[in-house]
């Protein structure tokens, strides 16, 4: 099977129910959840070097990584009548797991920095790279477009979802967060929790 079809030559693509310039915002939308799940398997791969202390995070990832996916295909559907594959269970079990995660990490007191150990980093890519699908995916509807109401909602949930992992990442390997400092004062952290 060979990857290229060369259908996309001169700057279009296909959608569910037509074709679009590749510019379009919708493929903008989409593109970007794309470029989000990868920084999601680029966390797992971390992830897996602590697998025992991990798996039930790991588990939570490989799921939205096929979410994601249905996330896309619902994106990419401009037919208003298609049936969509995100649904309101996918977004309970995230605030369900969320709330889970948050009890589990110390409660905020400051604003934190992105950062800690390479996994959680690599969730806080993600969890902008989210942000910026679900502005676009604000701008489409906007500007008229079809968009999933569940497809954003579940975008707008999971952005917060891998701040708490994030941050429970960080958590269970003893790695504590960076607080901003206001106006950029010289700031000495440490790399480990408070005991």
């Amino acid at each position: 099977m060979r990857l290229y079809t060369r259908t996309g030559d001169k700057g279009e693509t296909s959608v569910i129910g037509g074709r679009v310039s590749k510019d379009d915002i919708r493929v903008d939308a989409f593109g970007t959840v794309d470029e989000a799940n990868s920084f999601v398997g680029k966390a797992i791969s971390e992830l897996k070097h602590n697998d025992s202390l991990f798996s039930d995070i790991i588990t939570d990832l490989e799921k939205i990584q096929h979410e994601l996916f249905d996330c896309g295909s619902d994106l990419s559907t401009i037919l208003k009548d298609a049936p969509m594959k995100v649904t309101d269970d996918l977004i309970t079990y995230l605030e369900e797991k969320m709330d889970e995660y948050v009890d589990e990490a110390p409660d905020i007191e400051k604003f934190i920095l992105p950062g800690g150990v390479d996994a959680s980093a690599s969730l806080h890519i993600a969890r902008t790279v989210i942000r910026r699908a679900e502005r676009l995916i604000v701008t489409m509807k906007n500007e008229g477009e079809h968009v999933p109401e569940l497809v954003l909602k579940y975008i707008n949930r999971l952005s917060d979802y891998f701040f708490a992992i994030a941050r429970v990442v960080n958590y269970r390997l003893d790695v504590g967060d960076v607080e901003y400092v206001r106006s950029a004062k010289v700031f000495k952290g440490t790399n480990k929790r408070d005991k």
